[in-house]
């Protein structure tokens, strides 16, 4: 939405100051929207990888649990070995 505004803002400009033919409007306007467009796309793909991250922190997570719970166990029968 943002910047939909500073394209509009942008082109306004060119127009009002007679420095833009209409062509030149026009391609400012398809490269303005193709921009818009690749942003878009960058920010589902931004949105993807946290997702995926996530997933990955997620089972790391679980990961060191299950080797704590392992450690202590090893641990505990190391202190009983070494009691009887």
């Amino acid at each position: 939405m943002h910047a939909l505004t500073i394209k509009s803002v942008v082109l306004s400009s060119l127009m009002l100051a007679g420095c833009a033919s209409v062509e030149s409007v026009e391609h400012a306007q398809a490269t303005a929207d193709q921009a818009l467009s690749t942003a878009q796309q960058a920010g589902q793909a931004a949105g993807s990888a946290m997702s995926a991250a996530q997933a990955a922190q997620q089972t790391a997570d679980q990961a060191k649990a299950s080797a704590d719970s392992a450690n202590a166990k090893i641990d505990a029968h190391i202190a009983k070995g070494q009691r009887g």
